[in-house]
């Protein structure tokens, strides 16, 4: 039985705790092992919890007995991001800046999904300060992509992704800026779901751009997003019975989003949008032009932010870093804070057109990403290819950070290949029915 428990969602898991079927002490440890011996382990976690789960698995344990269970995902372990605080144990954040940076207390979203009774295994690796969509980290380290060893598994939540695709633990808390939890998730054949930004306390998150800095999960299936978004909020999960996508209206985006998608994701694209037609949704095409125009904000927006932020502690030991992600920091200079100030005040008029424009449909789709994972090596020394690369990468899942919106990524029929759902800011309950619609179409 225990064979199966690394492809198991974590819903299942749960369903089985409830059912005396699993003990949370003895899935613990099952994830645990696999993390001591896995061999691509190493590069997957920064750090394991050991101590802290056994402690969380015999409490799960105690409640399960006693009939007292939290909710589903109660007793079963998940891992998180390195930019998540843990009271005493380190978070580093994928740099050599904060090594043996220790944190008094716990993230508030972690503090909250303990008491959900989520268990927490340990920490993953991640980009360096979360500023690349690739997953390429020569600082700490680089997790391996599922359909592709020699290639990254995308960023900044790359061993958030990685953990799950690969059986090291059940779920996976990560974080979104531009694209840092669908990225991974579709690149590892994953669900990730990008949250609106400000549901989810920040608070103990080590940032990188406040104003757009978003938590979400990663998991092998809606149900799973849904109990772990539940979790993280402290409440009830959204009622998924019953979904369907019949006469519902989807638009698929042409502005931006489809140029440039290469082969392979194009198929699983349009492979994925034929599936939803035959389930019954609608499907139209539309153009919004000051989506063209809001990435050309982008390069301000972030980076002034991001630097403003980072500033002072990168300045004092720039050696540190991974040359190509400091040369992306240091961009931020270049931007007046005029600049920056008139670049919000129009993104806002553009966050209402698209509102204005999107307003009829259900959601909008889009390729998550207009490209498969690069190849690792081949980024370490072709500087031209690594800037294609990374900003084709995140291209498409900016979208959706730019615009505000709350937005999903499910596998297609191609590997490596997701396709986005988006609807309107504070639609996660919404996003979640229609994604679990789409999953068993996709199916």
């Amino acid at each position: 039985m225990t064979g199966t428990w690394a492809n198991m969602t974590a819903a299942d898991l749960g369903r089985e705790i409830e059912k005396g079927r699993i003990h949370p002490v003895e899935l613990a440890e099952f994830f645990l092992d696999r993390i001591e011996t896995h061999p691509l382990a190493p590069r997957i976690y920064a750090r394991a919890t050991p101590t802290r789960a056994r402690g969380e698995a015999m409490a799960a344990a105690g409640r399960a007995k006693s009939g007292l269970r939290k909710g589903l995902l109660d007793g079963v372990p998940i891992s998180w991001k390195d930019l998540f605080d843990t009271a005493g144990v380190a978070t580093e954040a994928g740099s050599a800046l904060l090594k043996g940076r220790v944190p008094a207390r716990d993230a508030a979203v972690l503090e909250t999904a303990t008491l959900q009774g989520l268990v927490c295994l340990g920490k993953t690796h991640m980009s360096e300060l979360a500023f690349s969509g690739l997953g390429l980290n020569p600082v700490t380290a680089t997790p391996p992509c599922l359909n592709d060893e020699k290639a990254v598994p995308g960023g900044s939540s790359s061993g958030a992704a990685t953990s799950v695709a690969f059986g090291l633990a059940p779920a996976a808390i990560g974080s979104d800026t531009g694209g840092s939890v669908r990225i991974p998730a579709a690149w590892n054949d994953l669900v990730g779901l990008k949250t609106t930004a400000g549901i989810l306390s920040l608070t103990g998150t080590v940032p990188l751009c406040e104003t757009f800095d978003t938590i979400g999960p990663l998991a092998h299936s809606v149900e799973d997003c849904a109990h772990l978004l539940a979790a993280l909020h402290g409440e009830r999960p959204a009622d998924l019975g019953g979904a369907t996508l019949a006469g519902k209206r989807l638009a698929i985006l042409e502005t931006v989003a489809l140029e440039d998608v290469r082969d392979r994701p194009a198929q699983g694209f349009e492979d994925a949008v034929a599936r939803l037609a035959r389930q019954g949704a609608r499907i139209e095409r539309i153009k919004v032009p000051e989506v063209a125009e809001a990435m050309g904000l982008a390069p301000i927006l972030f980076t002034a932010e991001a630097y403003g932020i980072w500033r002072d502690v990168i300045e004092k030991a720039p050696e540190k870093m991974f040359p190509r992600i400091l040369e992306r920091f240091r961009s931020g200079a270049n931007f007046a804070a005029i600049d920056y100030v008139a670049g919000w005040r129009r993104l806002h008029e553009i966050r209402a057109i698209w509102a204005d424009r999107v307003a009829g449909f259900d959601a909008v789709l889009l390729p998550t990403s207009a490209i498969l994972p690069p190849d690792a090596n081949r980024l370490m020394t072709d500087d031209a290819y690594y800037v294609t690369e990374n900003l084709l990468a995140l291209r498409n899942t900016r979208i959706g950070n730019l615009m505000g919106v709350a937005a999903m990524t499910l596998p297609t029929s191609q590997p490596s290949c997701g396709i986005s759902l988006m609807v309107p800011a504070g639609g996660e309950r919404r996003l979640l029915r229609l994604g679990s619609a789409a999953e068993q179409a996709l199916r």
